[in-house]
């Protein structure tokens, strides 16, 4: 069955990689997606989007302004690194977009249209989110299922030794979602994403496709893939590819039985300290466990599903209007 999927994104790099799998993948009906800061400003994320729209040619597919500023009220910080200063790596959009864009109600009206049918992924900051709950508590009780990208349990983090970028860039945020949303919350956290390897051979193969078919979006994959690799390739010369986090999020959706879950209490720390963002999940094997919000937390997934149904999609590209 087709699942209605709204997708909440910061738009670098991987972000873009996964709006294309949503975009070429038949199970997925992309209804909507919101533009947060996060990896780029929400103006870039924006344009990003409206980048994206154009190549597909799926301007059907609405795009939200989302998030300006995290719940905690510090600047954002961008990752331009990681993610290229436009972030889609080395790619400069040549794009107009209208930035006085402010329709963040769409979200209710999308929801309140698909009632207990919409599935929200969220692979960004999660202060768009806990937005939605502060203004519509009511609608978002017919959400039928959250997944996201955040957190790092009983492992580093990768922007303090114990913090994920998405919980700890809004961690008040990461909070009101987990605390708020209709339990169980299915997290993909950190530890579990940076399993999602995809290797350099791989998108060649892919990129001799898209040319070889004309995919005018095709194209964009292996030079933001190229980029991002060379960041993670500088940081830990021992990997073989890039982690993919926020398309095995969305795989996640897609392929219940083949990622392993545990029934945890998790809570995200928001003390200023060291453990700023870290999340604490309580793994103990105990019969009493701590008193916070109870969820579904990724520990595993099946890495070879991942990579054939990865490439397989990859190349649906040509039935999704992605050649001219």
């Amino acid at each position: 069955m087709v699942k209605k999927m709204l997708f909440f994104s910061d738009f670098g790099i991987d972000d873009n990689i996964a709006v294309l799998y949503a975009f070429f993948n038949k199970e997925i009906d992309l209804v909507g997606v919101v533009a947060d800061y996060g990896n780029v400003s929400k103006q870039d994320a924006l344009r990003n989007a409206a980048y994206l729209q154009e190549l597909t040619d799926r301007r059907d597919v609405p795009v939200f302004a989302g998030a300006e500023l995290p719940l905690t009220g510090d600047p954002p910080e961008y990752v331009p690194d990681v993610h290229g200063v436009e972030g889609l790596g080395p790619i400069i959009p040549d794009i107009e977009v209208d930035y006085t864009l402010e329709n963040f109600h769409g979200i209710q009206e999308i929801i309140e249209r698909y009632p207990n049918e919409i599935i929200i992924v969220n692979v960004g900051r999660l202060s768009s989110l806990a937005a939605a709950f502060i203004l519509y508590p009511e609608t978002m009780k017919r959400v039928k299922d959250f997944y996201i990208m955040g957190g790092a349990f009983n492992e580093p983090g990768n922007v303090s030794p114990v913090a994920e970028a998405n919980f700890f860039g809004d961690p008040y945020a990461a909070n009101i979602v987990l605390t708020q949303a209709k339990p169980p919350v299915k997290i993909i956290p950190l530890n579990v994403t940076s399993g999602a390897i995809v290797t350099p051979a791989l998108i060649d193969e892919l990129d001799a496709y898209y040319q070889s078919i004309g995919s005018r979006v095709g194209k964009l994959v292996k030079p933001m893939f190229d980029y991002y690799y060379k960041f993670y390739k500088e940081r830990n010369p021992e990997l073989t590819g890039a982690p993919l986090h926020d398309v095995l999020t969305l795989w996640a959706l897609l392929n219940e039985d083949k990622v392993v879950y545990r029934n945890i209490p998790v809570k995200v720390i928001v003390n200023r300290g060291e453990a700023f963002g870290q999340s604490v999940g309580d793994f103990r094997n105990t019969i009493s466990k701590a008193g916070f919000p109870v969820h579904h937390v990724a520990v595993n997934f099946s890495y070879t599903d991942f990579i054939k149904d990865f490439f397989i999609t990859m190349k649906n590209s040509k039935s999704h209007n992605g050649a001219h």
